[in-house]
């Protein structure tokens, strides 16, 4: 990987890149009062990535090197001799436009190409820049990140632009008659519709026994009563919240209190506000003081960056500043076990105590120490009567569960074994990750279990850790004590996954990504293990790339609570065909016999549902009692049942539930109805999902010929219209012709014929084939591709239609044999693979890279010698003294000169030399320099 971002750095000034054009099989379109999208975007690739035109940025190299910070390249737009506009890579050095500094001293920042002279004062622009970092990871959670390409686009995130993120920093009350209290809290809220769910973390005081939100006349508006435990997590929600209560939030008008029950009787206190940085937090901290009844206190939002190992933070502080006093400086400082590692100095007021800032180019120690949860930050205001506040890092906690569906079809190379794997993990301050692992359906024994990163590579597993998981009754546990901060920051962002190895399949046969699924009020996923729901266990069994797993819990009223995460209902192998509509969830007795008591639970799209179900029958409630009850999910494929599992909930509910509604209120966007499927298409009008297209209302799901372009399919899904141009099959004659009534053209010397047997037909079809995927009527003998949303048109098969019967005969494209090695596919809606163009290596490279003997390692255009070392040189910038590779049986390695840690506050990095130093040695140097010096001339 590196390697080749130095071949297309290199490529890039010798000859120029052209950008391609990106090719998407189908295009949103955004409602009618919106303007219309463009169908395609011109660019540049360059690195595996997308720019824009006119986009500017410094290219990544990857580790060791890092972003060239001195290297600025830009798309620029070019015009072919057709019209055609596209992308055009260009790149420079910057370094030689560098303005003079000012200033005698000028320093070298992080991150910078140009030095700079030091300031005193962060300054507001930085604080900004921070702010918009933080922004701009927001809108990269926002993206699905999927391990493979082709995931559909029912893999959405669990958490969707009908939630909101809030946060309260709660301390002392010091305006009470009572002595402040030392303790500090901090609260993360989540708002989904109308209920506000809340994760409290709380030091240096008693577990509280009551949470109370107060308007904005202090009354209280709710009221949480604190269950007993023996940890510093509380976990609650706040259901129905009222509108006058939901605008107060909004405004940030809301406070939330805590209160202990012991004999100090201590209350915290804070305003619930927003803050932007709650998107991409992977690390934080809770800041306190050691002075009693003090009332002060703080927190900190941390991330990495995704390229570099820089940290950013934001600290909101209470009480740090005496209320009216202007700006006071203080100290902003990282520590490791008391010794200064980093330091910040800047201004605060009492009104305006936030602070944000970066540390950059953390090294390995550093990195280190952070995912061990033993970086401390604090912050000290200077002066006579100096106040310090200050806390540990670790990586965010919450009420959220950090879980994993493992399915056969989401493994490297999917398969339909019917079975399922459920993971649960626990991430603790130390940067251990504890796990929990259920298995059903495996083709044969375990290898191994890894957690992993996405491919580099199609199909070349990242590997980061291997778990000893030691399987037990399909059950196996244990601890991973070594995830490194970059992976914590990485798991906390859905970004790694788990597999499962085993000896037929050895690649992997179950595959999941670890996903964090926010809290929702229920205690049953912090308690119990969810219940694997898989092919195998449905009776018959069914043998499908699908899986899931499911909490299920009966409350005190003998109400059934549920909750089912699925992965994979879509990915149906024959596509082209059925596609997946929808999913129904029931449950019911494990006998299959047709007394048995079965009740709809939902249907649901997506990858999630949950519901309460309160009508419940005393024979259900009995044979959930006594585990033989089972859970089941089926799709218009598996009517019968395509994912399924055992249920086992204790309960005491002798007597038959108190009559209620079927189903409560939806509370989650993917609970999609409560009736019978066959009325699922009513009352399009009020669904949530439906899109308003061309001044009709069209349900989710569903598909039509726009009136625009009848040679265009379109289908909603979940509000958004996506409109397809119809793909026409490749025709094996000569000369065609062009249909005024058809979107296809066909075959001139079968016309006249096929018109003559349609003539004879039409008595015994007079009107063709109607297909279910684009809901359209074809003319008998005619060829088109199949619509399948929300894929679109599927070019790797053909559907006919049968004149005499009016049926529709769907069959794959069969691909020609190829001699290459290394095929290609051209475009990504290409069904087929093609040979590239040959390119024959020199001669003398292809027998340097196969001859006999210890592999050479090639990197740029120089050959090396195993354990030959070297500095390696990069376009634009040079030999990079301060990186050494090495040739190591075929692999270049390369690896950053590690620096001394140093104790000084204020290193300074000298130009020519690789890592900073103390002033003060520097200066002892310059002194012994110049002695050498005249010692010279003395001799001389």
């Amino acid at each position: 990987m590196m390697e080749g971002l130095l071949w297309i750095l290199l490529s890039v000034i010798i000859a120029s890149v052209h950008g391609s054009r990106l090719k998407t099989p189908a295009l949103p379109i955004q409602p009618e009062r919106e303007p219309m999208i463009s169908k395609g975007l011109s660019g540049c690739s360059f690195g595996g990535r997308f720019y824009s035109l006119e986009d500017t940025w410094h290219p990544d190299l990857g580790e060791p090197f890092g972003v060239m910070h001195c290297v600025m390249c830009h798309c620029e737009p070019q015009r072919s001799r057709r019209g055609k506009v596209f992308g055009k890579v260009s790149c420079r050095n910057m370094k030689q436009d560098c303005p003079d500094p000012t200033c005698d001293d000028p320093v070298l920042l992080p991150g910078h190409c140009c030095k700079t002279c030091p300031k005193g004062d962060s300054g507001r622009k930085e604080v900004e820049s921070l702010f918009d970092f933080f922004q701009e990871k927001d809108d990269d959670l926002h993206k699905s990140y999927n391990d493979r390409s082709y995931i559909s686009s029912e893999d959405t995130s669990t958490r969707d632009s009908t939630t909101t993120d809030f946060v309260a920093l709660l301390t002392g009350v010091t305006d009470s008659w009572l002595p402040s209290s030392s303790g500090v809290a901090r609260a993360r809220f989540t708002l989904s519709r109308t209920s506000l769910t809340f994760s409290i973390t709380f030091q240096r005081i008693n577990r509280p026994s009551l949470i109370a939100f107060l308007d904005t006349d202090g009354n209280t508006a709710f009221e949480f009563r604190v269950p007993q435990a023996d940890n510093d997590m509380i976990c609650g929600i706040w259901k129905n919240v009222p509108k006058p209560h939901m605008r107060q939030l909004e405004a940030e008008q809301l406070h939330v209190s805590m209160t202990t029950a012991d004999n100090r009787k201590e209350e915290l206190q804070g305003r619930i506000i927003k803050h932007r940085a709650l998107f991409a937090e992977t690390f934080s901290a809770i800041l306190t003081s050691d002075e009693v009844h003090s009332g002060m206190g703080g927190i900190a939002m941390l991330t990495l960056s995704d390229t570099e190992n820089n940290l950013h933070f934001i600290l909101i502080m209470q009480g740090l500043v005496p209320p009216g006093s202007s700006k006071v400086p203080v100290r902003v400082k990282l520590q490791y076990r008391q010794h200064l590692l980093r330091e910040i100095r800047a201004n605060i007021t009492a009104d305006d105590s936030d602070f944000a800032e970066v540390l950059a180019d953390l090294n390995s120690r550093e990195l280190f120490w952070l995912s061990r949860g033993q970086l401390q930050i604090s912050v000290q205001t200077e002066g006579q009567t100096p106040r310090h506040i200050s806390g540990f890092i670790s990586g965010r906690r919450s009420c959220d569960t950090l879980q994993s569906v493992l399915s056969s079809g989401a493994a490297l190379t999917a398969g339909q074994t019917g079975g399922v794997g459920s993971a649960v993990f626990t991430l603790h301050p130390n940067g251990s990750l504890d796990y929990q692992l259920l298995v059903a359906g495996l083709s044969s024994a375990v290898l191994s279990v890894s957690i992993e990163m996405k491919p580099r590579r199609r199909n070349k597993r990242s590997v980061l850790y291997e778990l000893s998981a030691v399987f037990t009754d399909q059950r196996a546990a244990g601890s991973c004590g070594r995830v490194e901060a970059r992976h914590t920051h990485m798991l906390l962002q859905n970004e790694l996954f788990i597999n499962i190895a085993t000896a037929l399949q050895p690649d992997g046969e179950l595959r999941g990504q670890i996903r964090l699924l926010p809290y929702n009020g229920l205690d049953a996923r912090r308690n119990e293990l969810p219940v694997p729901l898989a092919g195998v266990l449905v009776s018959p069994p069914v043998r499908t790339g699908a899986a899931g797993h499911a909490w299920v819990s009966v409350d005190p009223q003998c109400h059934l609570h549920y909750e089912i995460i699925v992965n994979g209902l879509s990915k149906s192998e024959d596509a082209s065909i059925s596609a997946h509509l929808h999913g129904l969830a029931e449950i019911g007795e494990m006998d299959d016999s047709s007394t048995n008591h079965k009740r709809l639970l939902t249907g649901f799209y997506g990858q999630q549902a949950q519901g309460v179900l309160k009508d419940i029958s005393v024979e259900l409630l009995r044979h959930l009692n006594e585990g033989t009850a089972y859970l089941q999910v089926s799709t218009k494929m598996n009517p019968r049942g395509e994912i399924r599992g055992r249920i086992h909930v204790p309960n005491h509910c002798e007597s038959p539930a108190p009559r209620a509604e079927f189903l409560e209120e939806p509370e989650f966007e993917d609970l999609l109805f409560t009736r019978e499927p066959t009325e699922l298409r009513k009352d399009t009008h009020t669904h949530v999902h439906s899109c308003f297209f061309e001044g009709e209302q069209h349900t989710h799901g569903s598909q039509w010929t726009p009136q625009y372009n009848t040679c265009f399919t379109c289908t909603c899904q979940k509000k958004t219209v996506i409109c397809d141009p119809v793909m026409c099959p490749t025709l094996s004659c000569t000369h065609t012709v062009q249909p005024e009534d058809q979107c296809c053209p066909i075959c001139e010397e079968k016309k006249e014929s096929k018109e003559t047997a349609a003539v004879e037909k039409v008595e015994e079809n007079p009107e063709g084939c109607y297909f279910e995927g684009d809901q359209k009527m074809h003319a008998p003998g005619t060829t088109w591709h199949p619509f399948v949303p929300p894929f679109g048109y599927i070019k790797c098969a053909v559907c006919t239609c049968k004149g005499s019967t009016g049926e529709v005969h769907c069959e794959k494209v069969t691909c020609p044999p190829l001699t290459c090695s290394r095929p290609i596919r051209r475009n990504p809606s290409d069904c087929c693979k093609e040979c590239p163009p040959e390119e024959t290596p020199p001669l003398e490279d292809e027998e340097m890279m196969q001859a006999d003997g210890t592999r050479l390692c090639k990197f740029g255009k120089n050959y090396y010698q195993n354990s030959e070392h070297w500095h390696p040189s990069v376009p634009l910038v040079g030999e990079m003294k301060c990186i050494t590779c090495w040739c190591d049986h075929g692999v270049t390695k390369c690896q950053r000169k590690q620096c001394p840690l140093l104790s000084c506050r204020n290193p300074i990095r000298t130009e020519g030399k690789c890592c900073p130093e103390c002033i003060e040695d520097f200066m002892e140097k310059e002194e012994m320099a110049k002695m050498a010096e005249k010692k010279k001339s003395w001799r001389h």
